[in-house]
Order: C-alpha cells, then structure tokens, then sequence
C-alpha cells in the first residue's frame, strides 16, 4: 500500500556547540491512507517539530516531507501556504477558532480563503456527525471547550484534506469532554476514510489510534 505521507531522513537542530537541541535527529517515518497514527513522547521530546514539518509549518534544516507523492518543501512558501490550505487539516490544542465568526462560518472559512464553493450538504452531513447543528449561529465565546474543539475538527474535515494533523487535541479538555472529543474524531476520521496523524503525550488517547510511534529526543524509537 503507497504511503500518503513521509518522512526521509528529517533533521531540524536549534543552537550549535554545548546549546545545540536536535529537536528532529535523522528520522523517517512512513504513514498509509486512512491510517490514524499516535505519536507520543514526553515534553521537549521533538514530537510539536515533527507536526510543525508535517504541516509545512516549519522547513527543516535537510531530508523530506512527502505528502501524497509531493516533496513539499521543493514549493515556494506561497505554493506551500496553497498546498497546506488545501490538502493539510489542522487541529490544534487551543481550537484556534475566528471570535468574531459563528461555528459556520469558522467551519467554511479555509474553503473560502481557497475561494472554493462550499458543498454545503457535506459540511452539514460532518456538522450533523459532531452534534453541533443547534450551535451553527453560535460565536465561539459561547461554546463550551469540547464544542470549540468539534468546531474545530470539523473545520479540518470540510475541505476534504489529504491528512489531518492534530496536535495534542485534548490537551485543555477534562477527561470526560476528552473521550467524548476523541471519539467524534475517530469517528469522523473513519467515516470520511481520512488520514490522520495525533500528537499526544497521553497513552490512553494514543491506544485509540491504528499505530503508536515513539519519540525521544528527536529520534523514533518505537
């Protein structure tokens, strides 16, 4: 089966000498379609630099990162930012929501930035799926933490992205809400035969997940 995404040989380093972190050491990681990968380790350990280069967020110092057949740092950082809109969904920690917009218009906003028309009755479908449709007028201040992060996933689900990227998407959410949450993803993510990579430092997320990769001190281990 052809990997949707992967790395070769990703270095990223800060600082040289004594100071020098290897935040991201050499490593190579190969993810298939419609898989869910975990990828755990403690704090500090290169796992938010690994997501970063993923998501093009980030260059790294040498190696590659190829998302569906595309070397994606061959691309100009403005072909990069239309690359990432359209086939990279976010999912951050702390929802990363428009206050001024409503969850509509937070859910379409990245379809319209690629001046795309929104397929309304799939966006619906995914809004149904999340249990927000009583909430679509609704500004983000109104919602409670797992509402604002089903926004947000549903946000990263609606244009239809080759691969999903979350990072630590639990993380400001209690253990109940946090369930609830990372259900509705697999769910969704299962449904839609999407893609997705988590970033987690919580193993029982990351026994949700079809695959678990462990980082430490910017090297796979596991």
């Amino acid at each position: 089966m052809k990997s949707i995404l992967e790395t070769v040989d990703l270095v990223k380093y800060y600082g040289d000498g004594d100071s020098q972190v290897r935040a991201i050491d050499h490593t190579s990681i190969a993810v298939q379609h419609g898989e869910f990968v975990a990828v755990v380790g403690r704090s500090g350990s290169g796992k938010s630099t690994l997501l970063h280069m993923l998501g093009g967020l980030d260059r790294p110092d040498s190696g590659k990162v190829i998302i569906g057949g595309n070397d994606i740092f061959l691309l100009k950082d403005e072909q990069l930012a239309v690359f990432r809109r359209r086939k990279i969904g976010f999912i951050f920690q702390d929802y990363n929501l428009i206050p001024a917009l409503n969850v509509w218009e937070n859910i379409v906003l990245p379809i319209g930035l690629d001046g795309k028309r929104v397929d309304q009755k799939f966006v619906i479908e995914i809004i149904e799926n999340i249990g927000l449709m009583d909430k679509l007028k609704a500004l983000p201040n109104m919602l409670s933490g797992g509402q604002k992060q089903r926004v947000a996933i549903a946000r990263a689900l609606a244009s239809r992205p080759a691969i999903i990227l979350a990072d630590e998407p639990t993380g400001n959410l209690d253990s109940k809400t946090e369930m609830e949450v990372m259900s509705t993803l697999k769910t969704c993510v299962n449904k839609y035969g999407q893609t997705l990579v988590m970033i987690t430092h919580d193993e029982t997320i990351a026994q949700m997940a079809d695959r678990v990769i462990i980082i430490e001190d910017g090297k796979v281990v596991r």
